[in-house]
């Protein structure tokens, strides 16, 4: 579940992020299309929640996230319910997002999609860092 507001189509949701802030009506227009451009939603803006896949949604809610300019986006097992192929897109798009300036912090326990990007790799087991290596590599042992 995304949490996307069922009655309220893609632009809308999007937008509704920024309306909760105080944004004006003038920098809705020009951000929203912006971010869902940047998301590959452009030309789902008109859609309802229903009408989108899994993974589409899944976009929605990171261009509402992403919307508002913020300095870090925190995904928490963002490929959990998609198939190996949206996996690797979503990822591609964090590290898009990433490249422009966010950073994005992903919690997962996929394996093989940390080892696929060459990014910093924070072990933890029982609330305790266990590891932490530059090298993007999910079993890198700490010293």
């Amino acid at each position: 579940d995304f949490r996307l507001i069922d009655k309220m189509t893609v632009y809308e949701n999007v937008a509704f992020a920024m309306r909760v802030v105080g944004a004006s009506n003038k920098e809705i227009r020009r951000r929203v299309p912006q971010v869902l451009e940047l998301v590959g939603l452009a030309d789902r803006e008109k859609r309802f929640p229903a009408e989108l896949s899994g993974g589409e949604q899944q976009r929605v809610a990171i261009a509402r996230a992403l919307v508002n300019n913020p300095r870090m986006i925190i995904a928490d097992e963002p490929t959990g319910n998609l198939d190996p192929v949206r996996s690797l897109e979503l990822m591609l798009l964090l590290e898009k997002i990433n490249e422009l300036g966010t950073t994005v912090l992903v919690v997962t326990h996929e394996k093989e999609l940390v080892d696929a990007f060459s990014k910093r790799v924070i072990s933890i087991d029982a609330g305790r860092v266990i590891s932490d290596g530059l090298d993007g590599y999910y079993g890198y042992e700490a010293e």
